[in-house]
């Protein structure tokens, strides 16, 4: 699991404490996107509430059974890492239909949009691919200047 364990820990303690946060009212005013106060937006962020606890249930499921020496936290990865890149893309898409570009918003979104595909190579060939990658790596850091 190497480095997804970080990137999971880092954004299913997120999605809770983002959705936390939005419960208990505590993200200042300045920080909401534009329109929060607006019905149908609010609506809106709500809708991806059990989407982002599903990415964070799968997420956490993987690394128990990644703990336990478990093969089907490979499974649950992919699941989860699937379920993050629509969560991204869907934020990110209905930003773009508003024109509305706010980097302290559009900044997690691409994030979550992002940041799986440099795993799931590895997830979807078992390992394989992510030992081509590490190899070409070390090979272009071998031909850097010293």
């Amino acid at each position: 699991m190497g480095r997804l364990k970080f990137f999971f820990w880092l954004t299913d303690i997120g999605f809770v404490v983002y959705w936390l946060l939005t419960l208990l009212h505590a993200i200042p005013a300045s920080y909401l996107f534009k329109d929060y106060a607006n019905p149908i937006l609010a609506a809106w962020n709500w809708s991806f509430l059990q989407l982002d606890l599903l990415i964070s249930m799968t997420g956490f499921a993987s690394l128990a059974l990644y703990q336990r020496g478990h093969a089907a936290w490979r499974s649950l990865a992919l699941i989860s890492l699937t379920l993050t890149i629509s969560s991204g893309l869907q934020a990110l898409a209905f930003w773009v239909l508003r024109a509305d570009f706010d980097p302290f918003w559009w900044a997690p979104n691409l994030y979550l949009l992002i940041y799986p595909f440099f795993f799931l190579p590895g997830l979807v060939m078992g390992g394989k691919a992510e030992g081509r990658i590490q190899q070409r790596i070390q090979t272009a850091t071998d031909l850097l200047p010293r």
